[in-house]
């Protein structure tokens, strides 16, 4: 379990939402998404006003931190009940930034009429989508992909050129993995 795996845990314990404790704690909604969906690492005075706002020792979360693993497993049922913010896509990375420096990989959850935005500053990058649920539609150079449930595509990265969409009236849910 990784620092925001542990905070989601917390706050929905204690039947909070995101806009609930970013408002207390007085950050946005979006980079508290991000912190629980381990995209990006508070600073320490941060993490105290969201321990504030959530109710909770920081020191109760870091404890349960140092004792994370090295693997990290992802159940469907930890990707089933995701809040997804004002985006329209949540990021439910394995691993925080910081042990991402060869792979990265996360399990997307899109809205119906969302664009997953593209990495920036990325060369001779390569990614993976695998479909676990719904559809999504991948442009990629002049090709144009339908992908749904149990599709898998492999593909050098253009950002430039390359756009994935959630155009159906469905929730998507996908495997993303990307070499840095």
């Amino acid at each position: 379990m990784i620092l925001g795996s542990v905070v989601r845990d917390y706050r929905k314990r204690g039947k909070l939402t995101l806009k609930m404790v970013a408002a207390k704690a007085g950050v946005s909604e979006g980079f508290l998404s991000q912190v629980e969906n381990n995209v990006n690492s508070p600073s320490v005075e941060t993490l105290m006003k969201i321990c504030d706002a959530i109710g909770v020792n920081a020191s109760d979360i870091l404890n349960r931190v140092e004792k994370q693993e090295k693997l990290i497993l992802m159940r469907s049922s930890d990707w089933k009940d995701v809040d997804v913010p004002h985006t329209g896509f949540a990021t439910l990375r394995f691993f925080p930034p910081e042990n991402r420096t060869v792979i990265d990989s996360a399990i997307l959850v899109v809205e119906p009429g969302t664009s997953i935005p593209v990495r920036k500053n990325i060369k001779n990058a390569q990614e993976l989508l695998c479909i676990l649920k719904g559809s999504l539609e991948l442009i990629h150079g002049d090709r144009n992909f339908q992908l749904k449930k149990g599709d898998t595509v492999h593909f050098w990265s253009e950002p430039a050129k390359q756009k994935i969409t959630n155009k159906s009236k469905d929730l998507a849910t996908v495997l993303w993995v990307g070499t840095m």
